[in-house]
């Protein structure tokens, strides 16, 4: 039977492991050793390795893994990765026949130029673009480009998991209350991640469906959103870029 368990890694990523009883594949492995641990804990052999974008807490231990298991890796084709055996863009397909899964590959750019992300079999594997109840930051892209790619997840069915690369959850909610204070669905979210993080369970996955009834940066087009842009830099907000824009930046000193 096919799992998919976080590794936790650094202070707060987690790499995350597609396995069965004997084999598994990691997402975004940023370091080794954890992983390591975990295929050796539940004796598995790596085979693959897929990866979102560049930055080194989702690659940084791609070398080390690879000096053991010398094992395809996938990525994204915008983004200079050395140790990238099959590059990748919007409407590749990965099969990965050791599981019988295939996804498909989106280009989601904002936090990383070439940022990818996988989908297949009810799951998204997002890296840092679309996180629990938040969105990452604008390092690379714009805030139009965050808007088109939370745009494509948003389209998604809505009981899809999204399988997000930090525990970044109970941060992300403090800043959504502040920009809807009044919303019900975000207040009862807050309790039950907290519940979760009190027995020090992940956050994640979370859903597509909850992420529109929760996150404001899936919601820049709600006007109580807009409302609080406008009120944040005492403008006027006419497109939902521009909301999106505003509360990035609000977050980003949050």
């Amino acid at each position: 039977m096919v799992q998919v368990t976080p590794i936790s890694a650094f202070r707060d990523n987690y790499i995350w492991a597609i396995h069965d009883d004997t084999k598994a594949i990691v997402i975004d492995p940023g370091e080794a050793a954890p992983v390591f641990a975990f295929l050796q804990a539940k004796k598995l052999a790596l085979t693959t390795i897929l990866i979102t974008h560049h930055h080194n807490d989702h690659i940084g231990g791609n070398h080390e893994l690879l000096a053991r298991f010398p094992v395809p890796v996938y990525g994204p084709a915008g983004e200079a990765i050395d140790t990238l055996t099959t590059r990748l863009k919007e409407n590749d397909v990965v099969t990965l026949s050791e599981f019988n899964l295939t996804f498909k590959v989106l280009d989601i750019p904002g936090h990383t130029a070439g940022h990818i992300a996988y989908v297949g079999h009810g799951m998204l594997f997002c890296g840092d673009t679309l996180f629990a109840c938040g969105c990452g930051r604008l390092f690379e892209g714009t805030a139009a480009q965050m808007h088109d790619s939370l745009g494509k997840l948003a389209a998604l069915p809505g009981d899809t998991q999204v399988y997000c690369a930090h525990e970044y959850t109970l941060a992300n909610i403090a800043f959504a209350r502040a920009v809807e204070p009044d919303n019900d669905a975000l207040l009862q979210r807050e309790f039950t991640e907290r519940e979760k993080r009190g027995r020090n369970v992940p956050t994640v996955p979370s859903t597509i469906a909850l992420e529109l009834q929760t996150n404001p940066f899936m919601r820049s087009d709600v006007p109580a959103v807009a409302r609080a842009a406008n009120q944040r830099t005492q403008t006027t907000h006419t497109t939902p870029v521009e909301v999106l824009a505003t509360i990035r930046e609000w977050k980003n000193s949050f």
